[in-house]
């Protein structure tokens, strides 16, 4: 099993995983329409505008997990709103307050994009995302890549990491309590977790 550093051809596979895993963890490539929607919103800014913060986990498969992420939330939501979703408001009309099905959902939330709560960003400013395939999972991996990330995060003098996950996916839950990240704040279906981080040493 190797990590490593994302590479431009790596963004089929980002696209290809994060819809694998778009469904609270399970498949969601019956959902959606527009294969690419999940996509544009959670792997492909990070492989865009954060490629070094970006890890890819592979196997003689084949890419098959990543953890992506920023030191900075809010400086990058700033970033994203400037250099990212303009293009795709262009292509993805906003549906309104009632988006009919799971792509108008999405659509709607590049228009209207999920902000981490002030509170949040400022006492743990990084976040990440991180999926695996099944094939990867329940191997030690999640840890692997979680240990890898968060020692470049320390190497930058971060404080504090988040991230948010939700109650439909209660593996996720229990492996990042069990990791060590404290559940912070719940709003309807999204519970964000965080936790500080020591100096590195």
């Amino acid at each position: 099993m190797t990590l490593r550093r994302c590479r431009p051809s790596d963004l089929e596979a980002l696209f290809a995983i994060c819809l694998a895993t778009g469904d609270a963890g399970a498949d969601a490539s019956a959902l959606y329409r527009d294969p690419r929607i999940l996509g544009e919103i959670y792997v492909g800014p990070y492989a865009a505008l954060a490629p070094d913060f970006v890890l890819m986990a592979e196997d003689e498969d084949g890419a098959g997990g990543y953890i992506l992420g920023v030191p900075d939330t809010s400086g990058f939501e700033a970033k994203l709103e400037s250099e990212w979703w303009p293009s795709l408001r262009a292509r993805h009309p906003d549906p309104g307050a009632h988006p009919r099905d799971a792509d108008e959902a999405r659509a709607r939330r590049i228009h209207h994009p999920r902000l981490a709560p002030q509170d949040i960003a400022a006492e743990y400013p990084a976040h990440l995302h991180m999926n695996l395939l099944p094939r990867l999972q329940g191997q030690g991996l999640g840890k692997r890549l979680l240990d890898t990330w968060l020692g470049m995060m320390r190497e930058r003098s971060v404080r504090g990491v988040h991230l948010a996950t939700g109650p439909r996916n209660p593996r996720a839950m229990r492996f990042y309590a069990a990791y060590g990240f404290c559940e912070r704040v719940r709003d309807g279906d999204v519970v964000w977790f965080g936790m500080a981080l020591s100096p590195q040493r």
